[in-house]
């Protein structure tokens, strides 16, 4: 148990602010439990001496002596249960300020080991060389997206020039809208020849010919 508070290895070290947490709990929690008996019986004493005042007044007041009795030591009870709590109180504080300052010291160790690897003049250096970069990219995007070859135009000369070929066509387009359009003449129908309806007098007759002859043999075929 000694070795345990004021030795012991580092991970015992470690564990007895939980135990000494633990352990005080429990034993305010005994307090607790000490202290509602001692108030049930100290108002059982009060109702045997109420009881007892006019019939029996030796055994009413031996009731209010155990009252009295167990007063007192509900008193010590609730002293103790005043101690360890502002003992609780005093080493869950102590408790929570040891282990943020564990994880302040962690992370200000992280951050030194993480500033080692570099520092301002570096960081300058840095951007230093990064502006250059930057710059040199620009250049070269510049330089490729010039035309090869190209040769300068003056964009007013350009716009002069384009001017005076609107000019030119406006006075070539004036004259012929104000003319007047021209009807072009009828075309004179063709002479078509004129068709001989009349069937010529020689196909006419052996035409007659035929029917007739061809009557006469349908005729003969009949027997008439």
């Amino acid at each position: 148990m000694l070795s345990y508070i004021f030795g012991g290895n580092k991970q015992q070290k470690k564990e007895l602010p939980k135990k000494a947490i633990v352990e005080l709990r429990e034993h305010i929690q005994m307090l607790n439990k000490k202290r509602t008996h001692l108030e049930l019986q100290i108002a059982e004493q009060e109702l045997l001496a109420r009881k007892y005042i006019s019939s029996n007044k030796a055994m009413a007041k031996n009731a209010l002596k155990r009252k009295k009795g167990y007063e007192g030591n509900l008193m010590k009870i609730e002293n103790q249960i005043d101690s360890l709590e502002t003992q609780l109180t005093a080493i869950e504080s102590a408790n929570l300020n040891l282990e943020t300052m564990k994880a302040m010291k962690q992370g200000a160790s992280a951050m030194k080991q993480i500033h080692g690897e570099y520092d301002v003049d570096k960081v300058e250096n840095t951007m230093d060389d990064i502006r250059e970069q930057v710059e040199l990219a620009e250049e070269i995007s510049e330089a490729i997206s010039r035309p090869v070859g190209a040769e300068y135009v003056d964009e007013d000369e350009l716009d002069e020039e384009l001017a005076a070929l609107a000019e030119e066509q406006k006075a070539e387009a004036a004259p012929a809208q104000k003319q007047p359009a021209q009807k072009s003449p009828a075309s004179a129908l063709p002479d078509f020849p004129t068709v001989n309806k009349t069937k010529p007098q020689a196909q006419a007759q052996t035409e007659d010919d035929e029917d007739e002859e061809a009557l006469r043999a349908l005729q003969a075929e009949m027997g008439l």
